[in-house]
């Protein structure tokens, strides 16, 4: 091989490491525009009914179901509680706990989803931990908080729902993060 086709080469390989890695960046933000255009994954809605101050169903309970997952990330994390029951029109919370089993500041970011998906433009989220990074210190264990609102609209044949939020490694290091997958259903 001559020096051109040895540079040109490398330079096609650096182009296409730069791709794929811009690409990664920008999978968040597309995901983000995929769950806005079809209504599914990850991103609710906030119908009107659902905010009205005092629009609470009291003649209706719904389950709903906390699923909790990690993906190469070193944490342990579950809900407080693994159900609940509610009432559409009330603002409910339920509390999750994580902990840094790592030696190291890990950077994690939770991606929410509901199911059914049908449900999902329902389930209105007014606090939430999967809104922002979260950034643990070695050892740290917290309590995250999410405020959400099944809205009254909710058809009748929904009478449970499955929240669920998997932690993913986000930080500069993740790449070498030891590759562990863990559930943990409480």
């Amino acid at each position: 091989m001559t020096d051109k086709n040895v540079n040109r080469t490398v330079y096609k390989l650096l182009l296409v490491t730069a791709g794929m890695f811009a690409f990664g960046y920008a999978l968040v933000p597309l995901y983000r525009v995929y769950c806005d255009l079809t209504g599914r994954g990850s991103t609710t809605a906030v119908s009107e009914s659902a905010i009205r101050a005092g629009d609470v169903d009291d003649e209706r309970l719904v389950t709903v179901v906390f699923d909790t997952n990690t993906r190469d990330i070193p944490w342990t994390f579950k809900a407080e509680q693994h159900k609940t029951r509610i009432r559409p029109g009330k603002l409910s919370e339920a509390v999750f706990l994580v902990e840094n089993r790592s030696g190291r500041t890990v950077t994690g970011r939770a991606i929410p989803s509901v199911s059914p998906v049908q449900a999902g433009i329902y389930v209105s989220k007014m606090d939430c931990f999967c809104f922002s990074e979260q950034v643990l210190a070695p050892g740290e264990t917290r309590e995250m908080p999410v405020r959400f609102i099944v809205d009254t609209d909710l058809p009748e044949r929904f009478s449970s729902l499955t929240l669920s939020y998997t932690f993913f490694d986000v930080g500069d290091n993740a790449a070498g993060a030891p590759k562990q997958t863990q559930k943990a259903n409480s």
